[in-house]
């Protein structure tokens, strides 16, 4: 859910970013469920993540392997 919000709102371009208030406006899910969805993907090496105090996203962007993935799994489907 995470990634491919990233994907809509960048157009996959990995030099653009999805700010957190976005992400929560979107997502609509809990601060600490997005913190830690955050931080799965940022270990996965899928997003990378400017955080904000308070362990809150302040900034997501894809990787190349992110993107890669995320075409993957649209190729997948189609």
């Amino acid at each position: 859910m995470l990634i491919p919000l990233a994907v809509r709102t960048t157009g996959g371009n990995r030099l653009l970013g999805v700010p957190g208030p976005k992400l929560r406006n979107d997502l609509r899910i809990p601060e600490e469920d997005r913190a830690a969805a955050c931080t799965y993907l940022a270990g996965e090496n899928l997003i990378t993540v400017d955080w904000e105090p308070g362990n809150t996203p302040a900034m997501i962007s894809l990787t190349h392997q992110g993107i890669r993935r995320m075409e993957a799994e649209e190729e997948g489907r189609g």
